[in-house]
């Protein structure tokens, strides 16, 4: 269920980094993403320090990459199924950047990101898919979500998540 534009079963960990989506738009599209950080390591909170600006960049020398850079998402579905939301759903997360869909730019303006914890080969867990299949059902109830796409879909050339491991047929 979603109260006040935030998914009831998710762990809130507000991110500043949102702004408001441009006036009447409608949330129509679902954007699916992965991270790990650092890339290919699971079960830390360097993800959700990340998008919170909380990310100590002496911590691994992968994260001086990240220095200074405002991402979020709306939601982050860890390993275990667990979820995190960072923004809420009214508000425009910084999740998409350079995108397009359907002709028409600039995703985060009408899209909902939702990131899971994984690389783009490394295999989803199960309990990812039951708890994605949960949030897309109770998004498509609240909001008129009509086109669920990859990262890859959106920023052809600039992104490949959520890459070849994630099983689409695995979607209800």
């Amino acid at each position: 269920m979603i109260t006040d534009h935030r998914l009831n079963i998710a762990k809130k960990t507000p991110s500043e980094n949102y702004n408001q989506r441009p006036d009447n738009t409608e949330i129509t599209l679902v954007v699916i993403h992965n991270i790990s950080l650092p890339p290919g390591e699971f079960g830390n909170t360097y993800i959700e320090d990340f998008f919170t600006n909380k990310l100590q960049t002496n911590k691994h020398t992968y994260f001086k990459t990240l220095e200074d850079v405002k991402v979020s998402a709306h939601l982050l579905i860890k390993r275990d199924g667990s979820i995190v939301q960072f923004v809420d759903f009214n508000q425009r997360a910084w999740h998409a950047g350079q995108s397009s869909f359907n002709e028409v730019g600039d995703c985060n303006n009408y899209s909902i990101g939702i990131e899971l914890e994984g690389t783009d080969n490394s295999a989803y867990e199960t309990s990812q898919y039951t708890s994605l299949n949960q949030v897309l059902s109770t998004l498509r109830s609240h909001y008129p979500i009509t086109d669920i796409k990859g990262h890859n879909e959106i920023s052809p050339g600039r992104k490949t998540d959520p890459g070849p491991a994630f099983e689409w047929s695995k979607l209800t």
